[in-house]
């Protein structure tokens, strides 16, 4: 209600400022026009015929001169008064200000709601949340009527599937899913998700028939994430959490730091007691042995080691395969800074040794520090 307030009284100002003017009469302002000038001329010309400055001939030819340039002026600036009634204008002043309101107010009743309240935040961004979802119901409706008359247009398929699951349809999705493999051909993201699908469908159980589909797409690309990662949620509902951490870590090895999905496989690597035990550069009988102890031990342990490769490094820096491993480590410890820090000295030790330096850049290509 204070904002509408606002804006009336800023509305009215406005109206004010122009239509001031308007109701205001016009003043005499005749002190600055010409024939103001010639007037005080002839005066001054008498003034100094009085006083003997000038001559009585030549006062005559000035006043003469004078008298024609102000009779000239004269009717000029009567020409230019203006005619407009002054009782007209404070007229046309106060319509302006009563009708300009009374005119919004007639367009704005029958078109606004003025008595319609605002909506609750919560309430505007649920009604957001449903358009949009409604506008994919209508994208699904629209995909389904041109697949009934085109069922084996693969990109169709593709479109569909992924709706549908995020619509949480997942029964359709994994139809859909299907048709897209089928007319599209094999693919391991198209089979992940497949198997993601399946297993959102049976509430994130991984089932027979989910694990069946993460295989296959492992089976064509062994480095597949959400293979990889459904593979280890697999061994993980089984009871084997040394398998599924052993997949989780395999993944993070390979994972590019800034990898979107890297948290959640971090995250469950915890859940399943291998958060710490994950640093290539240590030895299998090491990741036997830390097994027995707890978090916090593990973790400082394999830190040290961590530091202990970084102090040999800097005292002998051929090493490319420590160099790799020491990134590694990083990365999968969290602290990109470090890693890359790392990855700077190792250019710089192997800068010389062209054949290292392409060693070195390849595997850093890997880790997905390539700049």
């Amino acid at each position: 209600m204070t904002l509408w307030f606002v804006f009336a009284l800023m509305t009215v100002a406005a109206i004010f400022a122009v239509l001031w003017p308007l109701g205001r009469g016009a003043r005499p302002d005749n002190q600055g026009s010409e024939v103001a000038v010639y007037k005080d001329q002839l005066a001054e010309i008498e003034r100094d015929l009085a006083a003997g400055l000038i001559a009585r001939p030549e006062a005559e030819a000035a006043r003469v001169e004078i008298s024609r340039r102000l009779l000239a002026a004269a009717g000029t600036e009567s020409a230019l008064v203006p005619t407009s009634s002054l009782k007209w204008r404070r007229a046309a002043a106060v319509l302006a200000l009563v009708g300009l309101p009374l005119v919004a107010a007639a367009i704005y009743i029958p078109l606004g709601s003025p008595a319609l309240r605002d909506f609750p935040l919560a309430q505007r961004e649920s009604g957001a949340g449903s358009g949009m979802a409604q506008s994919l119901e209508n994208l699904v409706v629209q995909v389904q009527q041109h697949l009934e008359k085109n069922p084996t247009d693969g990109r169709g398929w593709n479109v569909l599937a992924p709706v549908l699951e995020r619509l949480g349809r997942f029964d359709e999705a994994v139809r859909a899913y299907r048709s897209s493999i089928a007319y599209n051909g094999e693919s391991a993201e198209r089979r992940s998700d497949l198997g993601e699908a399946v297993t959102a469908a049976a509430s994130g159980v991984v089932t027979a028939e989910a694990k069946t589909e993460f295989e296959r797409a492992h089976a064509l690309n062994a480095d597949d994430p959400k293979a990889n990662y459904f593979l280890g949620l697999a061994a993980e509902q089984d009871g084997r959490k040394d398998d599924a951490a052993n997949i989780w870590r395999a993944l993070l090895a390979k994972a590019p730091a800034d990898a979107p999905w890297r948290p959640l496989v971090q995250t469950s690597l915890a859940r399943v007691g291998g958060g710490g035990v994950t640093m290539p550069a240590l030895s299998d009988e090491t990741i036997a042995a830390s097994k027995e102890m707890n978090d916090g031990d593990r973790n400082a342990m394999i830190r040290g080691m961590v530091e202990r490769l970084a102090t040999r490094l800097k005292q002998n820096g051929d090493d490319v395969e420590g160099w790799l491993r020491l990134v590694r480590a990083y990365l999968v410890m969290g602290d990109r800074d470090k890693a890359l820090g790392a990855s700077t000295d190792a250019r710089q030790a192997v800068a010389r040794d062209s054949e290292r330096l392409r060693q070195l850049n390849e595997g850093l290509k890997t880790l997905g520090l390539d700049g």
